[in-house]
């Protein structure tokens, strides 16, 4: 494992209080991280945020949506009480059948900050103006990749780091193109989808959500009006260009439920929440390789090989596209059927269990797969 390029000072927990720790290089840092992040996450008295069992008295009321709130939320002010609740996405991860609805209102304030470190290459996964681990975690991504100190709080040094003074939501025209690849509902039974030639989107609103990173929701929120044709102007989140790099190291972090890619020399390019595996299925461990990468990849799906869907009992092949069972990206490793993979339900992601392969939001999939080629080493942590 390569020595990270600069040194991180890590926060340590001892008797429940936060504490500076001495900076760590390479495998210690990794290593010390990756348990600070873990008793991050474990210690819902100190930061409340993460949790979906709290008091209703406790949580922080919120603007209603619009643009002009996302744009003009105080970030310093909404997040100035680390200790205070605030308005999340029930937690995880549970199975696909069982995954949690968001009936909760999406916070505007959540919502600036979540498109913010989107920009950042932070991801926090899908965006949809609430608060939970994938925010925290993409908060985590910021500070390392400016080497700053690891908190995950949202102090004065990370809204700098982020903010750029610009609409966080802008407008889009919706072009003709957009949609392209909407073929409407897609079957859940494989065979009823592998009958088919591609497994587009359902709907514009969710070819128009995917694009800019956002929940269908949060789209349907910023714009009630809407009727979603070409022509129409619409307010969408302002994400950026994709990262740029070349990825030589990826890290699958099991317990954290994160992928982190590094360059050569070490340096940290981009974080990204991930649902890995599941106690049933478990990803595996050890260090493998980037085999292949495979933009819009049909599924082969064989019940002898990998699970059994419903009834089906045959080997199937299931057509490309976004809503497809591995989304719009795959990236195979060198341990056989293992791979990282796009999703068709990024809402789902680090909320849910995979049956051992990494899977991301398909714009992250897509993103780190533009960075990736054969030979790209993958340590599962």
């Amino acid at each position: 494992m390569k020595e990270m390029s600069s040194k991180i000072e890590l926060p340590r927990i001892t008797d429940g209080n936060f504490l500076i720790g001495k900076p760590f290089v390479g495998k210690d840092e990794v290593q010390m991280r990756r348990l600070f992040l873990v008793s991050f996450f474990a210690a819902p008295s100190l930061f409340a945020g993460i949790t979906s069992s709290v008091a209703q008295d406790q949580v922080v009321p919120t603007q209603p949506m619009s643009a002009a709130a996302v744009n003009e939320a105080d970030l310093g002010a909404r997040f100035a009480d680390p200790q205070r609740v605030y308005i999340v996405a029930p937690e995880g991860p549970t199975s696909d059948d069982a995954a949690p609805e968001v009936a909760a209102t999406p916070d505007p304030a959540v919502a600036r900050l979540q498109i913010l470190l989107d920009q950042q290459g932070a991801s926090p996964g899908v965006i949809d103006g609430f608060d939970g681990e994938n925010l925290r975690k993409a908060v985590m991504g910021a500070q390392a990749m400016a080497g700053m100190p690891v908190t995950g709080i949202v102090d004065d040094a990370l809204l700098a780091l982020v903010e750029t003074g610009q609409p966080a939501i802008d407008s889009y025209v919706i072009a003709a193109t957009d949609l392209e690849d909407v073929t409407g509902p897609t079957p859940d039974d494989y065979a009823e989808k592998a009958v088919l030639g591609f497994l587009g989107y359902g709907s514009v609103q969710e070819a128009l959500a995917e694009r800019f990173h956002m929940d269908v929701d949060l789209l349907t929120a910023l714009n009630p009006n809407a009727v979603f044709e070409p022509g129409e102007s619409i307010s969408v989140a302002v994400t950026g260009p994709d990262r740029t790099g070349e990825v030589q190291r990826i890290e699958a972090d099991k317990a954290l439920r994160q992928v982190r890619a590094y360059d050569a020399q070490g340096t940290l390019l981009v974080t990204y929440p991930a649902t890995i595996g599941s106690e049933g299925t478990p990803s595996p461990s050890g260090s493998y390789v980037v085999e292949v990468v495979a933009s819009m990849p049909n599924y082969t799906y064989n019940p002898d090989i990998n699970f059994q869907q419903g009834e089906n009992t045959e080997v199937l092949t299931i057509p490309p596209g976004p809503n497809g069972p591995v989304g719009s990206m795959w990236i195979a490793l060198s341990k056989p059927t293992y791979g990282i993979h796009g999703t068709p339900e990024p809402s789902k992601i680090d909320k849910t269990s995979s049956y051992g392969c990494v899977r991301l939001t398909n714009w992250d999939a897509q993103e780190l797969g533009s960075m990736v080629s054969q030979g790209v080493v993958v340590d599962f942590l």
